[in-house]
């Protein structure tokens, strides 16, 4: 096993215990914490009682200050539907029932204005924005609607995308001819081989995900770069109910493989050939993806 490997596995076994691996920033909402349920997080029309102690829990979760948890708590909620569209958020409400400073407040709301999520206008205050209004490319939305009650047309939506946008990452990586980004990508393939064969799933997901966005950031294309994100975010709620396309098997290694002898050899064509096989290795992606065309 290459040292590349060894660290990296290393790393996901740290941070699946619990413990922060080097340069690690813990992503998961306070509900996946232990003893938590994630299905269960409150209504904003429930008791005071039950929003006191959810913002409580989400003081004391895994990783994130005030600010990142409350913006999670929130956009949870607002892509739930729990707070649906056109939904009043008065700021000194959130303060008093999640137990934070009216900066805290104001800091996250603007975040969940950014990503489309909220709109704040004088005289009209803070309101929840129609779905049509979301950022559904930024990667923290498509990780809530990942869990909640959007999962499969997140998941369907999702294997569309890649399906569209990879093979021709693909073509074009080949056609770049860098040793240094052929190398990392044959360690990353080496690194899911290894941590299939020892069942470790967390290093294989970190690996593929890394993989493919390489892939994305040596293709040339400024805006497919710009895409890698959400790749990644793919990926990383793959292994969640509904979730992503990919599964660890032998097979999925082995296309990954083709895919670094490709971009290595210069086979644009052979690349794209490649990534389209590996994209409907499943059958959940196949019945949402046409099949290859023949010329």
């Amino acid at each position: 096993m290459s040292t590349l490997a060894h660290t990296m596995m290393t790393a996901a076994r740290s941070a699946d215990s619990g413990l922060a691996g080097p340069g690690e920033l813990d992503r998961y909402s306070y509900a996946e914490a232990p003893g938590a349920d994630r299905g269960s997080a409150p209504a904003w029309d429930g008791g005071d009682a039950e929003l006191s102690r959810a913002g409580r829990r989400a003081a004391g979760s895994r990783g994130r200050g005030l600010h990142g948890q409350l913006v999670q708590q929130l956009g949870q909620m607002i892509v739930s539907g729990d707070l649906g569209a056109d939904r009043p958020l008065v700021p000194e409400e959130i303060g008093q029932r999640f137990e934070v400073s009216r900066t805290v407040v104001r800091e996250s709301l603007r975040v969940l204005e950014a990503k489309g999520l909220v709109s704040a206008r004088p005289n009209v205050g803070t309101r929840v924005r129609p779905v049509s209004d979301w950022n559904l490319l930024d990667p923290d939305i498509i990780e809530w609607r990942a869990f909640g009650p959007q999962r499969e047309d997140q998941r369907r939506e999702l294997c569309e995308l890649r399906w569209t946008i990879e093979p021709l990452a693909a073509r074009l990586a080949a056609g770049h001819g860098r040793e240094d980004i052929q190398q990392r990508l044959a360690d990353m393939a080496e690194i899911m081989g290894h941590a299939l064969a020892q069942g470790d799933s967390l290093t294989f997901s970190r690996a593929d995900a890394e993989f493919h966005s390489l892939l994305l950031q040596v293709a040339g294309n400024r805006m497919l770069e710009h895409l890698s994100g959400i790749v990644t975010a793919a990926l990383h709620v793959s292994g969640a109910s509904g979730g992503g396309c990919d599964r660890p098997t032998e097979a999925g290694v082995g296309q990954h493989l083709r895919i670094v002898d490709a971009v290595g050899a210069g086979d644009a064509a052979g690349a794209e050939a490649a990534m389209r096989q590996l994209l409907v290795a499943h059958p959940e992606v196949e019945r949402v993806v046409p099949a290859p065309r023949e010329h």
